[in-house]
């Protein structure tokens, strides 16, 4: 972490990725102040914001160095209806127009701001290696990743220094993929999905919240990273390195057809789509991962 002291300011820092970014940040000595919709007792901890409207106060801002922005409706919670589809849009793309409409509005701005994106961007993509110079894909989360970065980089037309890292799926047992994925492997219930050819683009925690830090200390990173291991694996792969950790067997496949039924659109952005995403920014800048690859990572998360 860098050794000059700065003050932080994160969108959804009580989400999974917030609480322990926020948590590192502090333990390196830099103050962190959330972003949030709700007032809190200790107002120097907090500013409050609406994402439909920006900032109530965006003088605030004035005080911070740097924003990380994580926050966005969750994609994974349940089926998606058009109406969660519509939110799960606005909170991404219109929250972060509103947010830079706020820092616009200021004189003195944060010299860098992180956005939040997925590797959802690149859509569904076989086996083709991708890497940040790669095309954004077809589909609804390639869409509205892509229309969320855009509204991002406009920040670059401020004077700020603009990084979207695009997450992988996240394993840790705190939250997210992971953690739903442990009950039926505990049971003996877990098992491919689809054909199992499909890739999957994976991140611990752990590793996530370094990269974060790692962009924000790294003055030459900017633009699309990918917030992936370097190590994608198919489903096949993670389910049986999955099963070995975990020590149970992996007998019990969920057919593409059956996915679709209980899902629906979700699980072909979320579960079936192939993306093997390589994290070359990160590599060319010399980030060295701590759990590059999926056994160690998950002895990590579960530990």
């Amino acid at each position: 972490m860098s050794a000059s002291k700065q003050v932080i300011a994160v969108t959804g820092a009580t989400g999974m990725v917030g609480t322990e970014l926020t948590a590192a940040l502090r333990s390196s000595g830099h103050s962190v102040v959330g972003i949030t919709r709700r007032e809190s007792h200790k107002a120097n901890e907090s500013i409050i914001w609406d994402p439909a409207a920006g900032l109530k106060d965006p003088s605030r801002l004035e005080a911070v160095d740097a924003i990380v922005h994580l926050a966005g409706e969750n994609i994974a919670d349940r089926r998606w209806t058009p109406a969660l589809k519509d939110r799960i849009r606005r909170s991404r793309v219109e929250g972060t127009r509103n947010l830079v409409k706020s820092l616009a509005s200021i004189e003195r701005r944060p010299k860098v701001l992180i956005s939040a994106s997925a590797i959802g961007y690149y859509g569904d993509r076989g086996e083709m290696v991708l890497d940040e110079n790669a095309t954004a894909g077809e589909g609804f989360l390639a869409d509205v990743c892509r229309d969320w970065e855009h509204e991002a980089q406009a920040g670059a037309e401020l004077g700020m220094r603009v990084v979207n890292v695009r997450i992988g799926v996240v394993l840790s047992r705190k939250g997210g993929a992971l953690a739903k994925m442990l009950l039926p492997f505990k049971l003996g219930a877990g098992g491919i999905i689809g054909s199992g050819k499909q890739y999957w683009s994976w991140i611990g925690l752990h590793d996530l919240v370094r990269i974060i830090c790692f962009c924000f200390e790294q003055d030459s990173v900017q633009g699309p990273v990918n917030a992936v291991s370097p190590n994608p694996m198919t489903n096949y792969e993670f389910t049986k390195g999955m099963g070995h950790v975990l020590h149970r067997p992996t007998v019990f496949p969920l057919p593409a057809f059956m996915a679709k039924l209980v899902l629906g659109e979700m699980a072909n952005d979320l579960l079936l789509a192939s993306a093997r995403v390589m994290p070359q920014k990160l590599l060319q800048h010399g980030f060295e991962f701590h759990y590059p690859e999926l056994a160690g990572c998950l002895e990590h998360e579960l530990a």
